[in-house]
């Protein structure tokens, strides 16, 4: 065995004594040295006769070194140094294998540091799962149709599509969890994307749990309902034996109940007056718009004198479908006779209806501007016009190839004159008609036909209803009807309907069907808004119900109700109330000045709701009325008993 002495030659790093002579040549740290064999190893027994600690190095079970004998104080030291060592050892060996760990963005860890105190132990743990896939790609369409001009046969547009199905799971020491989930194809919307927070106390902890994100508020007792689809924060306190359990969110849900009886089931529902069914319903004309109130006065009769006999409906062609396409040319002033919106076209006061020349866009159009039909010039044949204000997308627009829908994909009132789309129109398309009537005997049209001989691919020449840019200052704004509102069911039944009107009252802090003061104190609000005139003869003697009169007050096909005024709860009540400082109370002529995303927050003044049941006959299976139903968000009762799902 070698070791280095004093008498030798000075080492960098010393190479310690395998059979050390004294205490200091065993304590001697060990910078760098090779690991001593397996059956070589170094042993302290203590002396009971001395009092004393015998050092001893053996190879196998032969001693190879002369006994070294230390006091108790020396071999204190001794251990403390080696404890030390061994501690900082082992310490440098797990953050040398923590360096080692490659980063990955899928499985995350930190330490804490002091935060530990707070958060407990096991530092930030951060875990990804899922997939992400993006595809994009350019696609070229070419139509072979000699009916469509050279540029719309060749289309090329860009296309774009993205999956993601992206979970995360974190936790922050022993008390935090963290999970995030985002899922683009998931069937229903309350699986696309979840968050949720959540803080675990101690057990001598005041708070027992704090839950932000996704939270429900289940209740054990049938007299007060839970709540699920919440988004907000929910803790759960405890002080001694009192438990507390508190919810501050925001529902995205809305609550249904349905009970069957006999074999009939009954469907409650209440809608909030700015729920109305946006973009599905227009009129053809301001003309309509303007008399529809007088002309639904004096139900079950219609007193308009008029029958539409013939219309073409034209849309927006994102289908890319070239049967029934045609480039169309729409504007809002065209055969309007008194609310015209630019005052560079006349109106013709021998013209009172709705008609072509009922102002002079039409004739106008024939006779400068008929080089708009080629559509590839519309735009700069009709820039000229931008001196008198026309801007396209509110006054005009221009659509090429737009579409044609079949009479199954909309509903016309043939004497109130407005249509019903099957499919709500989205924000940026087009919907322009042509349409032709009868009124006292003399025949009316508005718009070209696409039989009228205009053969394509020239323009037809049309009235525009919803352009790309509908907004309150549009002239095409007031032809969207505000008073029509879905209950979301088909084939409604007239009997057993119920419809109430209510107000929320916050002197007396509940909803009331009635009004409290002005000259409509005590009215219940069905007959204020005209729809309590008849009995169920539909004679003029109202019994306190809904007059249900199919295709005027009422769509049972698609599940409606339809108000008998355009504006209800706005210019019409002021109207009824007689009295404007008292109608600021009550009025919410926003709901026809806005859009519905300012309206939504206007909470002090949207106060009405329309609620009622409907009873309709069931086979087996039950229909809910609702779709994104949340998981464990439905309770079924017979005989008061709660029944258990799947069981």
């Amino acid at each position: 065995m070698f070791s280095q002495t004093n008498q030798q030659t000075s080492l960098h790093y010393p190479i310690p004594a395998s059979q050390p002579q004294n205490l200091q040549e065993a304590s001697q740290p060990v910078m760098a040295d090779l690991k001593s064999p397996e059956n070589v190893r170094t042993l302290i027994e203590y002396d009971v006769e001395s009092g004393d600690y015998v050092m001893s190095t053996y190879v196998g079970e032969t001693r190879i070194s002369t006994p070294l004998s230390i006091s108790q104080k020396e071999y204190a030291d001794y251990w403390l140094q080696q404890s030390n060592a061994q501690f900082f050892k082992k310490k440098n060996q797990i953050d040398y294998s923590k360096k080692k760990d490659e980063f990955s963005l899928t499985d995350m860890q930190f330490d804490l540091g002091a935060a530990e105190k707070i958060f407990g132990p096991g530092g930030v743990q951060l875990r990804t799962q899922g997939a992400v896939e993006i595809s994009f790609g350019v696609k070229n369409n070419i139509v072979e149709n000699p009916a469509l001009s050279e540029r719309a046969r060749n289309r090329t547009y860009f296309d774009f599509d993205q999956s993601i199905q992206l979970s995360v799971n974190g936790k922050v020491g022993d008390k935090i969890n963290v999970n995030m989930n985002y899922d683009t194809e998931a069937s229903f919307d309350y699986d696309a994307k979840a968050i949720k927070l959540r803080y675990a106390g101690k057990e001598d902890e005041i708070i027992k749990s704090l839950e932000a994100g996704n939270v429900s508020m289940p209740v054990k007792n049938t007299l007060i309902s839970g709540g699920t689809s919440l988004f907000g924060a929910k803790t759960e306190l405890q002080f001694g034996k009192l438990n507390v359990a508190a919810v501050i969110s925001q529902q995205n849900a809305q609550t249904t109940s349905a009970s069957m009886e006999g074999g009939t089931q009954t469907t409650r529902f209440e809608i909030s007056v700015d729920a109305y069914d946006e973009n599905r319903h227009f009129f053809l004309s301001q003309y309509f718009r303007d008399n529809y109130d007088q002309w639904m006065s004096k139900l079950p009769y219609i007193s308009s004198g008029i029958v539409i006999n013939k219309i073409e409906v034209w849309v927006t062609n994102k289908r890319a479908r070239m049967d029934n396409a045609r480039h169309i040319i729409a504007f809002a002033d065209m055969a309007e006779p008194q609310r015209i919106a630019n005052n560079h076209w006349k109106a013709d006061a021998s013209q009172p209806y709705p008609s072509n020349q009922a102002n002079s866009l039409y004739a106008e159009m024939l006779a400068q501007y008929a080089a708009a039909r080629q559509i590839g010039e519309a735009t700069a044949v009709l820039s000229p016009l931008e001196d008198y204000g026309m801007q396209i997308g509110e006054d005009y627009e221009r659509l090429e190839s737009a579409r044609l829908l079949l009479p199954s994909e909309y509903s016309l009132n043939k004497s109130l004159g407005y249509i019903s789309l099957n499919q709500a129109l989205n924000p940026d398309e087009v919907l322009a008609v042509a349409f032709e009537y009868t009124k006292n005997g003399k025949v009316y049209q508005v718009g070209e036909f696409s039989t009228d001989g205009v053969e394509s691919p020239q323009a037809l020449f049309v009235k525009l209803l919803k352009g790309t840019n509908l907004e309150p200052a549009s002239p095409t704004w007031d032809l969207m009807m505000k008073n029509v509102y879905a209950l979301g069911t088909y084939n409604m039944p007239k009997e057993d309907f119920r419809l109430n009107i209510t107000y929320q009252n916050d002197t007396v802090g509940t909803t009331l069907n009635y009004l409290t003061e002005s000259r409509l104190k005590n009215q219940i609000l069905l007959r204020v808004f005209r729809l309590d005139r008849l009995n169920s003869q539909n004679e003029a003697y109202p019994d306190g119900l809904f007059d249900y009169v199919e295709g005027y007050t009422a769509q049972s096909s698609h599940g409606r109700i339809i108000f008998p005024v355009v504006e209800p709860f706005g210019s019409y009540l002021r109207t009824q109330m007689a009295d404007d400082a008292l109608a600021e109370r009550y009025v919410f002529q926003e709901l026809y000045d806005s859009t519905l995303t300012v309206v939504k927050q206007l909470t002090d003044k949207n106060k009405f709701r329309l609620d009622g049941e409907y009873r309709a006959d069931i086979a087996a299976e039950i229909s809910l009325g609702a779709m994104n139903v949340a998981r464990g968000s439905v309770g079924v009762t017979a005989g008061g008993r709660l029944l258990t799902e799947n069981v």
